[in-house]
């Protein structure tokens, strides 16, 4: 006979629940004229639904805040309304801000509690396979405080003495060892807490969140990125984005 009157074993913590924001409120200038960047459209969709839709596409991620242009945040929403997007995701749009690290810190004060991992995405990154986006919250997981997925570089890289004025000759003063360097993608992982202290005590000119968390003096680590999430950027970038999009819907029926 089984001895009912046994303690059940204690259930272990429930897993983080994982917040993704994504700031999109930049103008985009280097695409040419037109709709803000993270607004143009590709394969027929604006590439930031492209974006919310491959953080949804993680099971870990239960909310995605969309940071939209201070003026455009009513137009968003309705993008967001008028696209199919996980039924399981939520979807929350703010005003951005002037600056990146305004509008993620706006997007960071939209987060409501329970959400203990946040992930930061660039809009102009619509391609990130759901693997990447995976391997960056298991990272944050494990204790890391901050994610990056990262690239080796192929070309050798030069440390220059920028030019006095456009177009003149820029002397080299160093070559970086290739192999220690890593061109860094997103969605990157952190912490929330660690994320918010970063927001609330780092300034001046960064080029990313995780900078920010290095400036803290914790440890950023690096987990494999993925070759198809390149930034759209340039009129060329769009083009190699159609492509990779066109190649997904004829292999997989994306």
């Amino acid at each position: 006979m089984s001895d009912d009157s046994r303690p059940s074993p204690p259930a272990g913590p429930p897993a983080a629940r994982t917040a993704a924001v994504i700031p999109a409120a930049g103008r985009g200038v280097r695409l040419g004229p037109g709709a803000p960047k993270a607004l143009r459209a590709l394969g027929g969709t604006p590439m930031l639904i492209h974006a919310v839709r491959a953080m949804a596409a993680s099971r870990a991620v239960s909310l995605v805040v969309v940071v939209a242009p201070p003026e455009g945040a009513a137009e968003v929403r309705s993008l967001l309304d008028a696209h199919a997007l996980p039924e399981r995701t939520d979807f929350v749009v703010v005003p951005g801000g002037q600056s990146r690290q305004e509008s993620v810190r706006l997007g960071l004060d939209a987060l409501p509690p329970g959400h203990d991992i946040v992930l930061v995405h660039d809009a102009a990154r619509p391609l990130v396979p759901v693997d990447t986006v995976d391997a960056v919250i298991e990272a944050v997981r494990e204790g890391a405080p901050a994610v990056v997925p990262a690239l080796p570089l192929a070309d050798t890289v030069k440390q220059v003495e920028p030019a006095r004025a456009p177009g003149e000759p820029e002397p080299v003063v160093a070559t970086p060892e290739r192999a220690r360097l890593r061109a860094v993608q997103t969605p990157q992982g952190f912490d929330r807490e660690t994320l918010v202290r970063a927001h609330r005590t780092v300034t001046g000119d960064v080029t990313d969140d995780a900078g920010m968390v290095e400036q803290l003096g914790l440890t950023v680590v690096a987990v494999p990125g993925h070759e198809e999430a390149f930034k759209v950027t340039r009129p060329l970038d769009l083009v190699l984005a159609e492509a990779v999009l066109a190649r997904r819907r004829l292999n997989d029926g994306f």
